[in-house]
């Protein structure tokens, strides 16, 4: 009965090492843990990048919307020079007298401002083979 107990204690401690074994010693379970870390590394790294890439577009809108409301306030400052050192000089020869619009603000204006003109390839009258023939 004692070699019975020995033989079930050395199966189960077989058991026990064989599954360390397999579980410590397996190459693809090691080669699997390397690549879920280094997929969780790029995943970060992407994210980083992400956020970067968010704020470099940010600050560069910003950008962008301090110079649009720099060069409005040049316009602005050189017709009122131009008007007030060219006080005798016709509004055809003055440089800056083309510089009187004012600045589209919202999409539905500008929808309507290109609306009214029409395309600058457009002919007024019918053309080619489908022109009418007149009757003289």
């Amino acid at each position: 009965m004692t070699w019975e107990y020995a033989l079930i204690a050395g199966l189960v401690v077989g058991l026990i090492i064989g599954a360390l074994v397999m579980r410590f010693g397996n190459r693809k379970l090691r080669q699997q843990t390397a690549l879920q870390q280094e997929l969780n590394k790029n995943k970060a790294e992407l994210e980083a990048y992400r956020q970067e890439l968010v704020s470099h577009f940010s600050h560069s809108a910003e950008l962008l919307e301090k110079m649009a409301q720099d060069y409005r306030q040049f316009q602005k400052h050189m017709i009122k020079s131009s008007t007030a050192l060219l006080p005798d000089m016709a509004t055809s020869d003055n440089p800056f007298s083309y510089i009187n619009y004012k600045p589209v603000s919202s999409a539905s204006e500008q929808e309507q401002l290109s609306a009214n003109i029409p395309p600058r390839d457009y002919s007024e009258g019918a053309s080619g083979l489908f022109r009418p023939e007149r009757k003289d």
